[in-house]
C-alpha cells in the first residue's frame, strides 16, 4: 500500500447522544474541562476540543428524530447513545461505493441547521454511524 493513501473516510467525532443534555454540556465543560467549541448549555448539540477529535454532545431525541424511530427502542435495546462521525469529500459518492455493502438508515440528505450533508448506516455490531461533508455557504450561528 502506498503511504500517500488517504482514507474515504477521516474519523472527526464521537458523538455522545444523551437525554440530559445540559446536565451532560456542564459535565463536560466545568468538570473535565474540555473548552466549548460550538454551541452552548440550550442549544441541544456542542463541540468540545479534545485534541485530535472532537467530543459531541447532541440531544439523544434530536437524533433519534433523524434517523427514524423516535423514542421507540431499537431492536429490544435501549436508543442509541453514541455515533461514530467519520467526514467525506462527497456524501453522495460515498453513499454510493458503499450502498451495496451497507444497509443505510438515511440516505445522503442536507442537515442545513448542523451545516453538513449526512447519511446514516449501522456497522454489524448495530453502532450508529454518520458520514458527512460540509455544506457550502451555510451559517449554522444563525
Amino acid at each position: 500500500m502506498d503511504g500517500s493513501h488517504t482514507p474515504p473516510l477521516t474519523f472527526t467525532h464521537t458523538r455522545l447522544l444523551v437525554p440530559n443534555y445540559r446536565e451532560c454540556f456542564q459535565f463536560y465543560r466545568d468538570v473535565l474541562g474540555f473548552e466549548v467549541d460550538w454551541g452552548d448549555e440550550d442549544g441541544g448539540y456542542a463541540d468540545f476540543r479534545t485534541g485530535a477529535t472532537t467530543l459531541a454532545l447532541f440531544d439523544s431525541a434530536a437524533m433519534a428524530d433523524v434517523v427514524g424511530g423516535g423514542d421507540e427502542p431499537l431492536d429490544g435495546a435501549q436508543r442509541d447513545d453514541v455515533t461514530l462521525v467519520f467526514g467525506v469529500e462527497s456524501v453522495d459518492e460515498t453513499y454510493e461505493r458503499l450502498n451495496a455493502d451497507v444497509a443505510f438508515i438515511t440516505e445522503p440528505h442536507d442537515q442545513p441547521g448542523w451545516g453538513i450533508r449526512v447519511a446514516h448506516f449501522r456497522d454489524p455490531a448495530g453502532t450508529l454511524v454518520e458520514i458527512n461533508e460540509p455544506l457550502a455557504d451555510v451559517d449554522v450561528t444563525e
